[in-house]
């Protein structure tokens, strides 16, 4: 069920347009072009373009089963494509095929799907994001030392350092990955629901390293269901139901209009 927007603003509608499929990509932007991701020949998301330019915090936004997980999985190469390609600097990205894919995107998963169980402490976590850079023999430099250290002082865990990614509360855990995101160094850093269970001062905190994130010149993805929370968090908007409803700026895109449009299209497929 959808929760409405007590913030209304323009009815200024961008919407999807074909130019994004015959756009060329440009340096440090994040194009999509066509792409339609399918299950069993069943599109989860169908043919959408759009594009992302450095520093843009983009809210997904869409209703259960719109297929949010499955797009952001798609961009971090998790998924192959049915049609379309996703380009990044000008490069194409394929599926998890280089460690260029790796390094430039950073996935950060819903916390239902980690094993908080798994042994490993939270710098051990945050190490991880410099496996793609090391290689299959690399060893930990002390460049790689000092990514770390300063990947856990981004998010304000050297104290946590040693404790069991368990032992964390729900805020935390979540900085803890967008640490290990950090580590890679990534330019493109993709979060669902990132905000799911938080209460309020671990949202903010989480929302203050996203900014500085997003300051630092990267782009974020983030799913989110709480359409009330939008206009505060995100500086762009991807309206989502199967295909792509609008996408823009949050000031001109985040509209009722949309809002409606979105959360009664037709969904392809229940479950993604």
């Amino acid at each position: 069920m959808r929760r409405r927007t007590t913030s209304r603003t323009s009815r200024h509608t961008t919407r999807p347009s074909s130019h994004h499929r015959h756009r060329p990509p440009q340096e440090g932007q994040l194009l999509l072009r066509d792409v339609t991701v399918s299950y069993n020949r069943v599109p989860a998301v169908h043919h959408v373009s759009f594009h992302l330019d450095p520093m843009s915090c983009a809210g997904l936004i869409g209703p259960n089963g719109a297929g949010k997980t499955t797009l952001l999985k798609a961009v971090g190469g998790l998924l192959s494509l049915e049609t379309g390609e996703i380009f990044f600097g000008g490069s194409s990205l394929k599926m998890g095929t280089s460690a260029g894919m790796r390094e430039t995107i950073a996935y950060v998963p819903q916390r239902e799907s980690v094993d908080w169980d798994f042994p490993i402490t939270v710098r051990g976590l945050v190490e991880m994001g410099r496996y793609p850079a090391l290689g299959a023999f690399g060893k930990f430099s002390e460049h790689d030392e000092e990514i770390v250290q300063e990947s856990l002082s981004l998010v304000d865990l050297e104290e946590y350092a040693e404790r069991q990614i368990k032992q964390l509360s729900g805020g935390q855990q979540q900085r803890a990955f967008l640490a290990r995101a950090w580590a890679q160094q990534s330019q493109i850093y993709l979060l669902d629901e990132p905000f799911t269970g938080l209460d309020t001062n671990a949202k903010t905190a989480l929302r203050t390293i996203m900014e500085k994130l997003r300051l630092s010149g990267k782009i974020l993805i983030c799913s989110h269901h709480d359409t009330s929370e939008v206009p505060a968090l995100f500086s762009h908007v991807l309206f989502l139901n199967g295909e792509l409803i609008a996408s823009g700026p949050t000031s001109s895109v985040f509209t009722e209009e949309n809002l409606e449009a979105a959360y009664s299209t037709p969904v392809f497929s229940g479950k993604h």
